[in-house]
């Protein structure tokens, strides 16, 4: 007897499959899978293992008497000694006070020019002038500090290109690199030149990133040129301005110990003596390096004491942060 379709029970939905969870891969697991790509960072760890995070060991001769000869991490316990020392030394808050000026004034004019730079050459249409432009504003970046110092000391001279133009026009000579008050200026200046046309690479990538419908719905919306840069343009490229910004801000102290070095001259220190020349006299030529590393600690706890406040201020601010 067979059962007609009424009569059979109706069948059971078949259940869908259940999901397997995916386990979790272990760090050994990832490794031993692409142990070709992990090998690539082995040399730069490497790198920065030895001349990086090494010799971070060395400052404890910032607490210890380091006599040469001796041990390399001094022979004697001082404590705060040292700290003591440059704290209560009117020199090294002269020293400071010029590092924390030109280091500002770097910030302050050399941070927002590859910017205004990469906007202007994002509106050149012309393809072969954008990339002369280009060519010829980072090319200095190339140039060796020893090279920048020589062309500077023949331009600024008395007998120099600058000169000889203000003597053209009737003005009288000016002595820049004898002058404390040009110091800085000559410094910026020379800065600009080297570094905003480099700058101005990362900033010109960070634009290829901007969606193009958000201009085309700028323009529909009535925005000009100038609206679509301020509203599109800049905050497109925001992340990679608040990245450098932070990076610049964590070496805000460490002004170029290399162009001061060649600059300055006794004349001039007023101005031009930084923490990295003061480092260097009373480090190296007074032989005094204990007091230095002290000096060089200080600086450091600074500089990450910037970094950590300018990303927080960034990921409350703005929401951008490097980590």
């Amino acid at each position: 007897m067979t059962l007609t379709d009424t009569e059979r029970p109706p069948l059971k939905a078949a259940a869908p499959p259940q999901r397997r969870r995916k386990r979790r891969q272990t760090w050994r697991e990832a490794f031993r899978r692409d142990w070709q790509l992990y090998s690539l960072a082995l040399l730069p760890l490497v790198f920065f293992a030895i001349f990086k995070y090494g010799p971070m060991v060395g400052n404890v001769i910032a607490f210890r008497r380091f006599r040469p000869g001796g041990s390399i991490f001094g022979d004697e316990w001082v404590g705060f000694r040292y700290i003591e020392m440059f704290v209560n030394d009117p020199s090294f808050w002269h020293v400071f006070a010029n590092t924390a000026i030109l280091g500002g004034l770097t910030l302050v004019v050399c941070f927002p020019l590859p910017i205004v730079l990469a906007l202007l050459l994002n509106e050149v249409r012309k393809r072969h002038f954008k990339k002369i432009v280009q060519s010829i504003s980072y090319l200095p970046h190339f140039l060796s500090v020893v090279i920048v110092v020589g062309m500077l000391m023949q331009l600024l001279s008395l007998q120099g290109t600058v000169n000889q133009i203000i003597e053209a026009f009737g003005g009288e000579g000016i002595p820049f690199l004898q002058r404390p008050e040009w110091f800085r200026t000559v410094y910026v200046g020379s800065e600009v030149w080297q570094t905003v046309g480099w700058g101005t690479i990362l900033y010109l990538a960070a634009l290829t990133s901007v969606d193009d419908s958000l201009y085309e719905a700028a323009r529909i919306d009535g925005a000009g040129r100038w609206r679509q840069t301020w509203h599109v343009t800049l905050p497109g490229i925001r992340p990679t301005m608040i990245t450098l910004l932070i990076l610049n801000i964590g070496t805000f102290l460490n002004v170029g110990f290399e162009k001061v070095l060649l600059l300055y001259n006794p004349l001039t220190y007023q101005t031009a003596d930084v923490i990295s020349t003061y480092l260097y006299r009373v480090g190296l030529v007074s032989n005094n390096l204990s007091y230095a590393a002290a000096i060089g600690l200080f600086q450091a706890l600074i500089g990450l004491v910037m970094v950590l406040s300018a990303n927080l201020i960034s990921r409350r601010m703005v929401g951008t942060s490097l980590w």
